[in-house]
């Protein structure tokens, strides 16, 4: 049974990580969360908080 080179061995580990980056990354953005609308913002309380010490 015939051995590989050690070149292709770190050739063959750079072509697995640079497809696992590109796979990755392209998993990450893939998904665009949606923004949240204004009337949620608008809902939030802005009422100061009391705070008793």
């Amino acid at each position: 049974m015939p051995q590989m080179a050690p070149i292709n061995w770190l050739l063959l580990f750079i072509i697995f990580s640079i497809t696992l980056i590109i796979f990755n990354t392209l998993n990450y953005f893939s998904f665009l969360p949606s923004n949240p609308q204004k009337s949620q913002t608008e809902k939030k309380n802005n009422s100061p908080l009391n705070w008793k010490w």
